[in-house]
């Protein structure tokens, strides 16, 4: 009998097959003969102590036009029923993600894989995280506290500000040394005082590209995504206009990533994305880490495939 995923995701219709991860990842795992099934957060929930889920098989096609095809009606079943599933709903990690998680939690105990692991989705913060890691990291603050957040701009001069659950390069400002603004923007972060807020020092490696680089169960792939702001810019993010490039890890990525990767996946992390700007640490992206299509379509890896595979040798008896 077949083994079968499940996928917790935002609704396939909506997908860019030529550039989704969690496309690649779903046509990674049926080349390797595995059953689809695909859920949204609100199909989870638990009753009577077990976690069930309300999902639909599909059937996908690496095709821009017709990228899948449904394979009968959605069925309640017990998600620990499942041999894997794979958490790959975007951000924001709000009450919706978090009730998720912790259902995906109970799954995990009765039986399923689940990648990336639940309570570590609920613990690490994307950008929080790199705290953990201060070696690898520019100079960076994450307060609510208004005058601690204009003290850093009045230390480092140049500074970047962005909401500690952004995604997709959304809430970032730059301020430089003129401090034009800054009182707007950590207002505007921060509402006031209220909300915890990154304060990080400008890197000007930026202008080289913030590179993606991917873990897959622990080891560094040979190959990142470069996301180059285009002029007049400071964000790299490819949602925010960046242009993609991928290149060879360079020396100091290769040496972040295989320090990070055993940690990340000791906490159950199968599937990891850092941002690394020049020699620098930024974030660790672990909801929904993107550009494996881009680091395949340049240099003919299977990103998806080794994590499929991973999967398959943790299963095995």
């Amino acid at each position: 009998m077949s083994r079968v995923i499940g996928f917790v995701c935002d609704p396939i219709e909506d997908f860019k097959p030529y550039k989704d991860t969690t496309f690649a990842l779903m046509l990674a795992a049926q080349a390797r003969g595995w059953r689809l099934v695909v859920f949204g957060t609100a199909d989870l929930w638990v009753q009577d102590g077990i976690a069930f889920g309300r999902g639909r098989q599909v059937q996908v096609a690496d095709d821009k036009k017709h990228w899948f095809d449904w394979l009968g009606a959605a069925e309640a079943q017990p998600l620990g029923a499942l041999d894997a599933i794979l958490m790959r709903s975007d951000p924001p990690v709000n009450a919706a993600y978090i009730a998720a998680t912790w259902v995906l939690e109970l799954a995990e105990q009765q039986g399923a894989v689940v990648a990336n692991k639940p309570s570590a989705l609920r613990d690490f913060n994307e950008k929080l995280a790199t705290a953990w890691f201060p070696d690898f990291t520019p100079p960076t603050l994450f307060a609510a506290d208004m005058a601690a957040l204009r003290a850093f701009h009045a230390e480092h001069g140049d500074v970047i500000y962005k909401p500690i659950d952004g995604m997709g390069g959304r809430g970032i400002f730059r301020v430089k040394p003129d401090g034009l603004n800054l009182g707007s923007v950590i207002e505007q972060l921060s509402d006031y005082g209220r909300t915890m807020i990154t304060a990080q020092r400008y890197l000007p490696a930026i202008s080289e590209g913030d590179t993606r680089v991917l873990i897959v169960a622990g080891k560094p792939v040979d190959f990142g995504l470069a996301r180059i702001p285009q002029a007049g810019e400071t964000r790299g993010n490819l949602a925010a206009g960046g242009r993609g490039e991928a290149r060879p890890l360079t020396t100091a990525q290769r040496q972040i990533a295989e320090s990070l990767g055993p940690k990340l996946l000791a906490k159950g992390l199968w599937f990891v994305g850092l941002d690394v700007i020049g020699e620098h640490l930024t974030e660790i992206n672990i909801t929904s880490p993107t550009c494996v299509r881009e680091i395949d379509a340049a240099f003919g890896t299977d990103i998806a495939g080794q994590l499929i595979e991973a999967i398959e040798n943790h299963l095995l008896p």
